[in-house]
């Protein structure tokens, strides 16, 4: 399956993009889906028409849903919720509240990974497009799998062997004083198997053969700020950015003296979009005059993003985030960090992990055998790759 996934700055059009990718990616024979993992879901204003959380055909070989993260709570998390749920209640809240409670902040970007984890298993698809989160959430997310299984290999698995050992024989006792039951296995097994399918999407995440992330922006200076941070930590989690979309470019005609100031900031910002991101692809798209709202507007902007018998689902660009350099019986861990400087990293080396932290992103990688029983000796930034240098300290 190839899995796109669209995403941007909020308000910078990733939804239409997606959108009208779907609909090529559907003409051109391949079976499609259109998944919004976005908690503000604008795909159906898109299409046009009413989604809902199961896939609905919007025309041959094209499928259109967003998702409920109550409706996959419930049908993947309900017993850790009916226990939590129970626990807050004991404490004296009441059952709103306490349902309320229940869905831990987050759980709407693991039931994200969990569905596109499942379209995946299915295979029912040979295209999968997310129409992500903006740019801060969809990091968050394509981060989890790294950041669950530092805590599930540290802390949960050893504490879940305790509790149920160990349940049978504290149970008597605190129940009575508790007012609530001890989790039982289901409860606890519950977060692990989360885990394992958010362990194995990784794999899927971070093929570059399979997986590709659009990045979608417009011409603005925040909006190329964010977008190049994004690129940046998305490269430090090991997934590969294809292509740049720069949105909302003023066509020459339009020749008003209003947007005189518009087109001149437009010009000097599309030119930095294709500096700063190179050698990624950047593909313009114009400003239409009239909303991108239904098929045919979609069929414009597909045009203009794919003309001819363009195949979407190309890899557009292959790029390689990691590396393993060997020079001269010395090792190099390489990290393609596009624009970050170097006093802004931190690494520290504990075990067979490396950690490495950009601002409020951090990223614990298992080292090779290699490098493991190493130590980093120094590190430089040089043509966007920071280059960690290993040796032996003994």
């Amino acid at each position: 399956m190839r899995v796109i996934l669209m995403t941007g700055k909020g308000g910078v059009g990733k939804t239409s993009v997606a959108a009208a990718t779907g609909l090529r990616c559907a003409e051109m024979g391949y079976r499609t889906l259109v998944l919004s993992t976005d908690p503000a879901h604008s795909l159906a204003d898109s299409f046009d028409l009413e989604l809902g959380h199961e896939p609905r055909e919007v025309k041959p070989n094209l499928w259109g849903a967003e998702l409920d993260a109550l409706l996959e709570l419930e049908a993947n998390w309900g017993s850790v919720k009916r226990y939590i749920t129970q626990v807050l209640q004991a404490r004296g809240l009441d059952g709103v509240q306490a349902e309320e409670l229940a869905v831990l902040p987050g759980m709407d970007e693991i039931f994200g990974l969990v569905r596109m984890k499942r379209h995946y298993d299915e295979g029912t698809y040979d295209v999968l497009i997310i129409d992500s989160a903006p740019t801060g959430t969809a990091l968050r997310l394509l981060s989890l799998p790294e950041v669950s299984g530092w805590y599930m290999r540290r802390f949960y698995k050893p504490f879940q062997n305790i509790s149920v050992a160990l349940r049978p024989l504290v149970e008597p006792i605190f129940k009575p004083i508790a007012g609530f039951s001890l989790p039982d296995k289901e409860v606890m097994d519950a977060p692990y198997e989360f885990y394992e399918q958010i362990e194995a999407l990784e794999k899927v995440l971070t093929d570059n053969t399979q997986t590709s992330v659009r990045l979608v922006a417009n011409p603005e200076k925040m909006v190329i700020k964010e977008s190049l941070r994004a690129h940046a930590y998305l490269s430090l989690y090991n997934v590969a950015t294809d292509m740049v979309v720069a949105n909302r470019i003023i066509p020459k005609e339009v020749q008003d003296p209003f947007f005189q100031t518009w087109k001149d900031n437009q010009k000097q910002y599309r030119q930095e979009i294709h500096d700063n991101f190179h050698p990624l692809p950047v593909k313009e798209v114009p400003l239409f005059s009239e909303e991108l709202c239904g098929l045919a507007a979609l069929e414009r902007l597909k045009n203009t993003l794919y003309p001819g018998d363009e195949d979407p689902t190309q890899v557009y660009y292959k790029e390689n985030t990691i590396r393993v350099v060997q020079e001269q019986n010395q090792y190099s861990l390489e990290l393609y960090l596009p624009g970050i400087p170097k006093n802004q990293i931190q690494l520290s080396k504990s075990g067979d992990e490396l950690n490495v932290r950009i601002g409020n992103h951090r990223r614990n990688l298992v080292l090779p055998q290699a490098l493991a029983a190493l130590q980093p000796a120094g590190a430089k930034m040089e043509d966007d790759y920071l280059k960690i240098r290993f040796a032996d300290t003994k």
